[in-house]
């Protein structure tokens, strides 16, 4: 059977949106054709891409093909404001309270946002000098990223800007010795008081639910995914974490992420910074 490089990439489109809701956009070829190589490798398939195709819609090699097409850049403290936010403003709330304070963090990739936000709470600790007691669920589709995230081991170069001034990485990382990395480059670990508080578990953001109970967060960290989705996914997403935030729960979104409709049912108190004040009716 003939077919064209256009007919390989539609097909991939297609079966990424039937298994995950990501929609990748026309301009993408060249990362696809690099993707398709990746899922080859790693299903070790020798054959036919379109037979391989076959395979995974069978439901054979599902694993690898969302592990190979789905997009993990992320660095610690992306967006830094949310996480002096959450400092400043939510945890000194919270603690007052005396309340346990559970937050999620979706699409956690290879770990870095989680750990920032386990990295949040033990500064805010510090400066208002009261013990809060939290949790934070961490999910992604990608069990690679996932296994990489709960190992917690990071390249770091001394010279980087990633970590913000409030922020002493050799608080919360040991080093370790490792040959061959470039220039200042460091292996760092997270330490086990920063793992404690997070579970990292496999979550599909396009179920039709999620396995969280009715206003179970205070916080919500749903940062630079809702981009991978159409407009209609993007706002049923946004319905279904709703639906598990607390009233007076915060809503974190990326730079160029919006609300969609829960826009009459939050207030905006930042960048991208969103209070809930009503249940959607």
């Amino acid at each position: 059977m003939s077919y064209t490089t256009d007919d390989v990439h539609n097909r991939v489109k297609k079966i990424l949106y039937s298994l995950t809701g990501i929609t990748l956009a026309e301009n993408k070829d060249i990362m696809i054709s690099n993707r398709i190589d990746k899922l080859k490798r790693d299903s070790k398939y020798k054959g036919d891409i379109m037979d391989l195709l076959d395979l995974v819609e069978s439901g054979s090699n599902v694993t690898e093909f969302i592990n190979s097409f789905t997009t993990n850049k992320t660095h610690f403290f992306r967006e830094d404001f949310h996480f002096l936010d959450l400092k400043n403003r939510v945890l000194p709330a919270l603690a007052k309270e005396g309340k346990k304070v559970n937050m999620y963090c979706s699409a956690s990739s290879t770990g870095e946002e989680p750990y920032s936000m386990a990295m949040t709470v033990l500064e805010a600790k510090e400066e208002i000098g009261k013990f809060i007691d939290s949790s934070i669920i961490a999910t992604d589709i990608d069990t690679n990223v996932l296994q990489y995230a709960a190992n917690g081991i990071y390249r770091f170069s001394k010279s980087s800007k990633e970590f913000p001034d409030w922020i002493k990485p050799q608080k919360y990382f040991k080093r370790r010795v490792q040959k061959n990395l470039v220039g200042e480059e460091v292996l760092i670990k997270v330490k086990d008081e920063l793992k404690k508080p997070i579970t990292f578990q496999v979550m599909n953001l396009n179920d039709n639910s999620y396995p969280f109970n009715k206003n179970q967060f205070d916080v919500i960290f749903c940062r630079n995914v809702l981009i991978y989705f159409s407009a209609e996914d993007q706002n049923q997403i946004l319905k279904k974490l709703f639906s598990h935030l607390k009233i007076g729960g915060t809503l974190y979104l990326g730079h160029s992420e919006n609300p969609h409709d829960l826009i009459n049912y939050v207030n905006r108190v930042g960048q991208n910074i969103f209070v809930k004040e009503k249940e959607i009716s």
